[in-house]
């Protein structure tokens, strides 16, 4: 027997602003918690499954970026979309105080607090992406636009363009 899908708090804000949604369950690897093992056990695209990235900036403190899972966040990039000089990524060890998620489980909605948040600009090519649901094993399917207006995200560049011969370039 299946097990249930339980809602999590971003799914329940999801519910709150009647946005329309999909809870999908997978296996979570302990061992590899990628974005790469979450398109494989979803059956989906790496280029619509999507990261929650926690920063801090020089002059903003706390901020997310919301990029997709092959991709690598060009820092200056994000630094400039959020009005710093520079930024870090946030420490594994703070994730949890700051957000209230754990590594793996990050979703962009629900934090703990509500942060400034940054979506690469290229989901808006695509029907529906997938980000974690708040949880390790459960991600949600979501309209690129629909998760704008939930976060009350911009949609920026965000990561390094990609070089002849990587994959969506062959």
């Amino acid at each position: 027997m299946k097990d249930p899908i339980y809602k999590t708090n971003a799914a329940r804000h999801l519910d709150a602003l009647h946005i329309p949604y999909v809870l999908v369950a997978y296996h979570a690897n302990e061992a590899d918690l990628s974005a790469v093992h979450v398109a494989q056990s979803v059956g989906e695209n790496i280029e619509q499954v999507y990261k929650t990235l926690v920063l801090k900036g020089d002059k903003s403190g706390f901020f997310v970026c919301v990029i997709p899972g092959a991709d690598e966040l060009d820092l200056k990039a994000a630094a400039r979309a959020s009005g710093n000089k520079s930024c870090a990524m946030l420490p594994v060890k703070e994730l949890m105080p700051v957000t209230g998620y754990i590594r793996g489980g990050c979703s962009p909605l629900a934090m703990k607090k509500r942060f400034p948040t940054y979506i690469q600009e290229d989901c808006l090519r695509w029907d529906f992406i997938y980000i974690s649901a708040g949880k390790r094993g459960l991600q949600i399917k979501i309209c690129p636009r629909d998760l704008l207006q939930a976060t009350g995200a911009s949609a920026v560049a965000l990561t390094q363009p990609r070089r002849k011969g990587d994959p969506e370039n062959i």
